[in-house]
């Protein structure tokens, strides 16, 4: 393990959040807070960390994240276990955010799709079907941004190439910023 070349990786991505994303990451974090004003719901999805990424996102807005204040409306799409095996196992596991996204968004809600390649073909439907809804549709990915890309109203690109774990540390860091605007 080369922990210089770790760390040169994270700091580069660190100032590519703070630096050239910065504006889309607060333009995002106005987009949510005036849907949640609005009183709709964000919903997340994502797989592996990117699941686990939902899920903190949502019980830093459901809960609180720095302020005390009312709770937000915002749900993992990752964490009921019976509905994920149910669809997976009858429909496939292609349709298991897709399905969810149909049953439980309403148009003016928002989906926060998160993959870091790009190209979760359950993300993609789970965006398509909530285009679909009129629902505004924001995705968190690396690289170039694979299909995700072109499919989201907004998009919080990582540029990074060099390795997943840098995409998700990146995507750590945006989260928090999301939180912390959404919150203000």
């Amino acid at each position: 393990m080369n922990w210089d070349s770790i760390a040169a990786d994270y700091l580069a991505v660190a100032d590519e959040v703070f630096g050239l994303l910065r504006p889309r990451v607060d333009a995002l974090a106005e987009e949510i807070a005036g849907r949640l004003r609005d009183g709709n719901k964000l919903m997340i999805c994502g797989n592996g960390g990117s699941a686990a990424d939902a899920q903190h996102m949502a019980a830093e807005l459901v809960n609180r994240f720095l302020r005390e204040r009312k709770p937000y409306a915002a749900v993992a799409l990752s964490t009921d276990t019976s509905i994920l095996t149910s669809i997976g196992n009858d429909y496939g596991f292609e349709q298991v955010f897709e399905k969810q996204v149909r049953a439980l968004g309403l148009s003016g809600d928002v989906l926060l799709a998160i993959s870091t390649s790009g190209n979760a073909d359950n993300v993609l439907r789970a965006v398509e079907a909530a285009r679909h809804m009129n629902i505004y549709t924001a995705g968190l990915t690396g690289g170039s941004g694979g299909k995700l890309a072109a499919a989201v109203n907004d998009l919080l690109c990582v540029a990074c190439t060099s390795s997943t774990p840098r995409i998700q540390e990146g995507h750590h860091l945006i989260i928090h910023a999301l939180c912390e605007k959404i919150e203000e």
